[in-house]
């Protein structure tokens, strides 16, 4: 089973909750995503479900790149808030978030990194997250996708380019990606590398869905923000990624921000979406 969604999107957040249903009733709206961990299955907001699009469960701190198992109870929340959007999957990272799961004697409390960090990609490293990806995968009503973040550094022990690396990830596990064209180039530009060049290496046709969203540049890196609009060589990277799919279907693709967030901020960053990547109108709402 390969699920995809198509058309273009902007991820739901309470503050542009008018906006996306003015989307949805237009049929400029394909899809919508939530965050994992702001959303309680059993408290879904009637403005999410009223959209009538199809709705991902998006996850953040399951941490599956680390070394610890992933957790049951957070795999338990996933999977119930996906039964609860009726989702087409759950979507998480390749990343880790902490340094041990639960509070113990011999490691002290749990570390929290408060951010997505990537892990080292040597063999060994792929192995625990293709352990991880199985037991999630198991354990989840839906298959699951998942997400290349943006790794303004890397690990002297790196053996493995990350396009290689996830492109194994799919195959010893049927995983599926989102691909974040912003993390992308973010990860480009502070490795060094032509971050074109990556993406023609990365395995394309597992894509369910893309990310896009606007960042600033800091002191030579390109700092992915979600609060800023999209610059222009991240708007050029993701219309050649819609060029890779000629002859094939395009996954759908979403606008993500997380802060300064209201109509004013959103809709001119959806707009500009829509005119660089020209997609199928995403038809009337599903009911």
């Amino acid at each position: 089973m390969n699920p995809s969604v198509s058309g273009i999107a902007v991820a739901w957040r309470p503050a542009i909750a008018e906006l996306l249903q003015t989307y949805a009733a237009s049929g400029r709206l394909g899809f919508t995503e939530v965050v994992a961990e702001n959303t309680a299955p059993a408290q879904v907001p009637q403005a999410v479900l009223d959209l009538g699009v199809p709705v991902i469960a998006h996850g953040v701190t399951l941490g599956l790149a680390g070394a610890d198992r992933p957790a049951a109870d957070r795999l338990t929340r996933l999977a119930e808030l996906a039964e609860a959007l009726d989702s087409p999957f759950v979507s998480e990272h390749v990343a880790f978030v902490r340094a041990s799961d639960s509070p113990d004697p011999l490691h002290g409390d749990v570390l929290e990194a408060g951010h997505l960090l990537p892990p080292p990609r040597t063999a060994d490293s792929l192995d625990v997250l293709v352990d991880n990806v199985r037991i999630a995968q198991d354990q989840l009503p839906v298959p699951l996708a998942v997400e290349n973040i943006a790794a303004t550094f890397t690990w002297p022990e790196d053996t493995i380019s990350e396009p290689d690396f996830l492109t194994e990830l799919v195959e010893r596990t049927g995983v599926r990606l989102v691909l974040d064209v912003a993390n992308l180039y973010a990860s480009a530009v502070a490795r060094g590398s032509d971050p074109v060049a990556d993406l023609a290496r990365f395995p394309l046709d597992a894509v369910a869905y893309m990310h896009v969203a606007g960042g600033t540049e800091r002191d030579g890196l390109y700092i992915d923000t979600h609060a800023h609009p999209m610059p222009t060589p991240v708007l050029s990277l993701l219309t050649t990624a819609v060029e890779a799919y000629a002859g094939r279907r395009l996954p759908g693709i979403m606008l993500e921000r997380d802060a300064d967030v209201s109509p004013q901020t959103v809709d001119p960053e959806f707009t500009k979406l829509a005119e660089a990547v020209p997609t199928p109108s995403a038809g009337p709402p599903r009911r």
